[in-house]
């Protein structure tokens, strides 16, 4: 039986195309996971273009870009701003070559954190215990799961996401003879502030749920809305359990029906596959998805009894995704249902967590 056709693992093409006034689409190639293209977005002016989402850090990326810049008439010179929707590679990876050949500035959330995979400095990456009391989530468990952050380990037992052994090596190689590719954010900003694109305004949208710094912008005029990989249009994507919110998935939730209440909004952009139309119906399709998968994880606590995070994960997810970000995305639930009452949570002998659902 043949897989689904999910759009966002299309290979990408190298034609651009104008997605509404003034937005032109250019497809990147990466290699994840799941995913063949990043769109990275140009939104032209009179002073050149800003740019959304700059594809993976590294020489390819960058052939490409100009290759699909070139074809709009532009060079990286004209690019003098840079978007990051949040703080994953393929978002993020051209933004510092765009800093320094343009003196682009870079806009991202100003929560933009890459986490520790670059350096194992805890006060440059991490977010401390007094950030955590600031936030109202103070709680032992919780806690926890701040202080690992500053290690490769989880409150669960398992490893942190993240990238290969060796690349994060080799990126660590790369920031010790500074030529680190995470961008220092010249700009950041917040829910509802105002950014001129494109000729018109851009409001941010705040959509923590994916990362805990993930933007969207929304141009009402054109009715315009830049999803990022908040909201995708074939694909659910992956919930973090690693922020500072006490209840990732509800987090997720909540940015959803903000996004789905905005008026005026025809047109999605998402970081991958297809623009697409009905926002607020794809919305309700994540959210039902999440639903289901919350009904599942009751399921295996009444027939696993007390378990652990990798136990559950297991069971939720098909043995070819499983791994850290699968039991990432399983605690996210298993504290959804906690909050929820629908689920109890202990300490094994080893300090790592238990759940019961039954």
């Amino acid at each position: 039986m043949s897989k689904p056709h999910r759009q966002e693992q299309e290979s990408a093409k190298r034609e651009i195309s104008e997605v509404a006034p003034n937005v032109l689409r250019m497809q990147l190639p990466i290699r994840m996971p799941g995913l063949g293209h990043v769109n990275m977005y140009a939104l032209i002016d009179e002073r050149g273009a800003a740019v959304v989402d700059p594809g993976l850090p590294g020489p390819d990326t960058w052939f490409a870009i100009k290759d699909r810049l070139k074809q709009a008439g532009l060079a990286p010179k004209h690019v003098h701003t840079v978007i990051v929707t949040h703080s994953h590679p393929d978002h993020f990876g051209g933004a510092t070559r765009f800093a320094r050949e343009a003196n682009a500035e870079i806009v991202a959330h100003r929560s933009f954190r890459f986490g520790v995979l670059e350096s194992d400095d805890a006060e440059e990456t991490d977010v401390s215990v007094e950030d955590l009391a600031a936030s109202g989530e103070d709680d032992d468990a919780h806690r926890q799961v701040v202080q690992s952050w500053r290690r490769e380990s989880t409150p669960w037992g398992g490893r942190r996401p993240g990238p290969p052994f060796l690349t994060r090596l080799k990126w660590r190689v790369f920031h010790a003879l500074g030529h680190s590719f995470v961008p220092q954010i010249s700009k950041p900003v917040k829910a509802g502030d105002v950014l001129r694109l494109a000729k018109r305004e851009w409001f941010v949208t705040h959509t923590p749920g994916h990362t805990e710094d993930h933007i969207c912008l929304h141009d009402p005029a054109e009715g315009v809305f830049l999803s990022g990989d908040h909201v995708l249009p074939s694909i659910t994507p992956h919930i973090s359990g690693l922020t500072l919110n006490k209840d990732p998935l509800d987090a997720f939730f909540d940015s959803l029906n903000r996004v789905a209440a905005l008026e005026n909004v025809k047109l999605a952009l998402p970081a991958h596959g297809h623009p697409f139309d009905d926002l607020a119906g794809r919305c309700e399709a994540i959210k039902q998805h999440h639903y289901d998968r919350l009904d599942t994880v009751k399921r295996i606590g009444r027939e696993l009894g007390p378990s652990n995070v990798r136990a559950y994960m297991q069971r939720l997810f098909k043995e070819r995704s499983w791994g850290e970000m699968a039991e990432s995305e399983t605690y996210a639930h298993l504290e959804h249902l906690l909050h929820r009452g629908e689920a109890a949570r202990r300490r094994d002998a080893a300090g790592f967590l238990i759940y019961e659902t039954s």
